[in-house]
């Protein structure tokens, strides 16, 4: 068995029949909700995520050099965050680092 889903013209792209052994019963959740103006859909159907704030620091010792890195919030509704090593975080996105 397998469904049709019937796409927005913006994600004409991808494709639209779906085998039912695919598809899960969905759990409403207000954090899963998305305004498209402020995503950037690619033609390839994947977008950018942008950091929301440096929530910790650390030095972690490798080899006999220190490197520092900084924990990331990326999505402050789910909690998403990851470390990163800071010198590149800097580099790319300084407004986290300002103040």
């Amino acid at each position: 068995v397998v469904y049709q889903l019937a796409l927005p013209p913006v994600l004409s792209n991808m494709h639209d029949v779906f085998h039912v052994s695919q598809l899960r019963k969905y759990i409403r959740d207000p954090s899963h909700v998305v305004e498209m103006d402020e995503v950037q859909v690619r033609e390839d159907l994947t977008y950018e995520k942008r950091p929301v704030v440096v929530v910790d620091h650390k030095l972690k010792d490798l080899r006999g050099k220190s490197i520092s890195l900084v924990k990331i919030l990326w999505d402050a509704a789910t909690g998403e965050a990851t470390w990163e090593v800071e010198s590149q975080f800097k580099e790319q996105y300084p407004f986290l680092f300002s103040g």
